[in-house]
């Protein structure tokens, strides 16, 4: 029996292949990854440094040990270069791999932000954390390019780091260069928005908002990020945080449809046949959703449908918390293009934020400090994504 094969080790593979275990103990699975394999959570990289984490610390298994574990063979440090849907067979730096069903759990990458270099640096996985890590070791100046999600959460974890209170070490300088008028200008209102920029300001970060920047140039002892207003930012690290775009190479290039992502049914399925999507690479019915709760309900429903049983995808409205303790936050933005207004008001201990549609229905909020405890009760009264 050919296996089912997964591309990609990240939380969708790895969370696919433990609930297809639950389900079906015996079929042959094979996970394809082109780095080391290791389990961890991505969502742990933004808040690793304030916990005084070493990157070591944030695996909670090796591929060997997940390979044993769930009973499934795992190819590391393996590449795959093309799909033939034909046939159903992949290509690899390692050799052919032929395959019964195929899961694409390719995940995204980075937007690049234009600025090249050795101090310009992307967290994307483990490996790159890894790196961040050894390259911030000793240095003081982090400037991040993008006010959005890993921006805010990465300057939030910068400036509240465990170290300064355990050695008195002197706190990291953090400057965040924003295009927009105020950090998730896409999920949350203004007023919100500048509540969390001063919350994080007092920790220490400097924001520019409505700027880009133009390039960096190398200077003693680190460079000078220069912005297109023409004012120089002293640093020693770039952190790249524009934002993250579905792997489809690889669909694309054998015939997958792809749109933002790869396209997929409700049950997951790809244009091709035998050939599903799963995770940050895949568009749902128009819905490209790079966050953990999405992730795990297509994680549980691609795994019952590979099990033989009748499951479709499902969306309930879902709220994202924002890992920003400096200032809590807990979101549902409003679905693309509905037309309404947001709704600030001042809670019991923080900001709650209601955007209302044209017919003055909830369809999405914001909510801050203690206010984010009623996110499930608001979320309830949300339609849902996909009913």
């Amino acid at each position: 029996m050919n296996p089912i094969v997964i591309i990609g080790t990240g939380m969708a593979g790895y969370g696919l292949l433990r609930e297809f275990r639950k389900r079906d103990p015996d079929t042959p699975v094979t996970l394809i990854t082109a780095d080391d394999g290791r389990v961890y959570s991505k969502p742990n990289l933004s808040n690793a440094f304030a916990q005084n984490r070493a990157p070591a610390q944030l695996a909670s298994d090796t591929a060997a040990r997940a390979a044993g574990k769930f009973r499934a063979s795992v190819l590391t440090h393996t590449r795959v270069e093309a799909i033939d849907t034909a046939g159903k067979r992949l290509a690899t730096d390692a050799g052919e791999i032929v395959y019964g069903r195929l899961v694409l759990a390719l995940g995204a990458d980075p937007i690049a932000s234009g600025l090249d270099g050795p101090l310009v640096q992307a967290i994307n996985d483990l490996d790159d954390y890894t790196r961040f890590r050894a390259a911030l070791d000793g240095k003081r100046r982090v400037t991040i390019l993008g006010g959005g999600l890993i921006g805010c959460e990465f300057a939030n974890d910068l400036v509240g780091n465990a170290l300064v209170a355990e050695t008195g070490a002197k706190a990291i300088e953090v400057d965040v260069v924003h295009r927009g008028a105020w950090p998730l200008e896409r999920l949350i209102p203004e007023a919100v928005g500048q509540a969390l920029a001063e919350a994080l300001e007092q920790r220490g970060a400097r924001w520019h908002f409505g700027r880009t920047a133009s390039r960096i140039e190398a200077d003693t002892g680190g460079a000078r990020v220069l912005l297109d207003d023409g004012e120089e930012l002293e640093t020693d690290l770039v952190l790249s945080a524009i934002g993250l775009r579905p792997r489809v190479e690889l669909a694309s290039a054998a015939g997958i449809a792809v749109g933002r992502g790869i396209v997929v049914d409700r049950e997951l399925r790809t244009s091709a046949p035998e050939v599903w999507a799963i995770g940050d690479c895949a568009e749902v019915e128009g819905h490209v959703l790079p966050f953990v709760q999405p992730l795990l309900i297509q994680a549980r429903a691609l795994a019952a449908r590979l099990a033989g049983e009748e499951v479709r995808v499902t969306y309930p409205a879902m709220p994202v918390v924002v890992k920003t303790g400096a200032y809590p936050l807990a979101v549902l933005p409003p679905p693309a293009g509905t037309a309404g207004a947001w709704r600030v008001e001042t809670g019991d201990g923080g900001l709650r934020a209601l955007f209302e549609d044209a017919a003055g229905n909830l369809a999405g909020f914001a909510l801050s400090g203690k206010e984010t405890a009623r996110r499930a009760e608001l979320a309830a009264r949300v339609p849902p994504l996909l009913a």
